[in-house]
């Protein structure tokens, strides 16, 4: 690891305040260690009356192009505060970067011509309260002022009635809360403010299998950029065609209200291309190997055992690494408005197949 640089005064009075954990630390380490390559910023703090230490500072670290027309990758994680696989994912792939600047000519060349964000710990108020939602008690994941077109799951896809229940998603007609607020200031400077960008947002917790999803959940309608989408999952079939991800819009499983990811890609203006998709890790997998994780918080979105957490986290690397990839190349493989049309077909007959195209 490169040397450890005293942290940045913004970086380090905002950190004295706010309680530890390893998440927390792992990041202020990456974060240190990278001083010369990262541009750090607090997005946002966050209070919390009820905790002996009060201040959650919000941090982001970019790196690569100052170009506002270059393209860019954001990596989100932490967005439910129980999900700690998501951000260590992240923080693996931000270690990564700063070992490999130290060698790999390639990475250097790419980082020219696009922009990484990284986002690793949305909610750090949750994840050190061992909480799903933040400490208001709000779901951030439900926070979006929309709301479904269709029924959704009772409490599940998304509930104003206590936030003493799971999956609030706050008072309605409230201001959204401040972590929710933060990331998509991020997403609307960093990311959907230029010609094309791609986000990944880690989490875990549904079912056996991988999942990527992609807007919309708040309605089973396709978005605009399905032949982009398209694509993109054909590139990653034929790049890894041993993945074991179920690529699809995040309709085909369910609907919720307040989606943010939902709420940015409607924001992004309309002559520029912005994926964002939520990588879902099946955690269900994990119970079933040791079912003594029903009876832990952390174990029924996390791999409990070392072992089992080091195969996870090298599992996914791929991932991140072929969408930064996906990014620099862009001009590339993003489709013509002739084959537009030929990708919407394809990809209404996959992911729609009883709809007539």
């Amino acid at each position: 690891m490169p040397f450890l640089a005293p942290m940045p005064h913004e970086l380090r009075s905002t950190s004295d305040l706010t309680a530890t954990f390893g998440e927390h630390e792992e990041l202020k380490t990456i974060l240190r260690a990278g001083l010369a390559q990262f541009e750090i910023e607090t997005v946002c703090e966050v209070h919390n009356r009820r905790a002996p230490y009060p201040v959650f500072p919000v941090f982001t670290a970019s790196m690569g192009s100052r170009d506002p027309q270059a393209p860019a990758v954001g990596f989100f994680g932490g967005i439910h505060g129980l999900e700690r696989i998501g951000t260590q994912l992240v923080l693996q792939y931000m270690r990564a970067l700063l070992f490999r600047l130290e060698w790999d000519e390639s990475l250097h060349q790419q980082l020219e011509k696009v922009r990484l964000v990284f986002m690793p710990i949305v909610n750090p108020g949750g994840m050190w309260a061992h909480k799903r939602a933040n400490p208001g008690g709000v779901d951030l994941m439900r926070n979006a002022p929309q709301r479904a077109e269709s029924r959704v799951p009772f409490l599940a896809g998304g509930q104003t009635i206590t936030p003493l229940l799971p999956w609030y998603c706050g008072r309605p007609g409230a201001a959204m809360e401040p972590e929710s607020t933060a990331l998509l200031n991020v997403v609307r400077s960093e990311l959907a403010a230029r010609p094309f960008s791609l986000a990944l947002d880690c989490h875990s917790g549904y079912g056996f299998d991988d999942s990527i999803w992609f807007p919309y959940a708040k309605t089973r309608r396709l978005m605009n950029h399905l032949p982009e989408m398209f694509a993109l999952k054909t590139m990653l079939e034929q790049t890894h065609p041993h993945h074991t991800y179920s690529f699809e819009p995040q309709s085909n499983q369910y609907l919720l209200h307040g989606d943010l990811w939902d709420h940015a890609y409607d924001a992004t203006p309309a002559s520029h291309v912005f994926l964002p998709m939520t990588l879902e890790l099946g955690s269900w997998l994990w119970i079933r190997k040791n079912p003594r994780q029903l009876f832990s918080r952390h174990g029924i979105f996390n791999p409990i055992k070392a072992h089992r957490t080091k195969r996870v986290l090298r599992r996914h690397a791929d991932l991140l690494d072929f969408l930064t990839r996906a990014a620099f190349a862009a001009p590339r493989w993003l489709p013509s408005e002739e084959r537009r049309a030929e990708l919407q077909q394809l990809a209404v007959a996959w992911w729609r197949p009883g709809r007539v195209v």
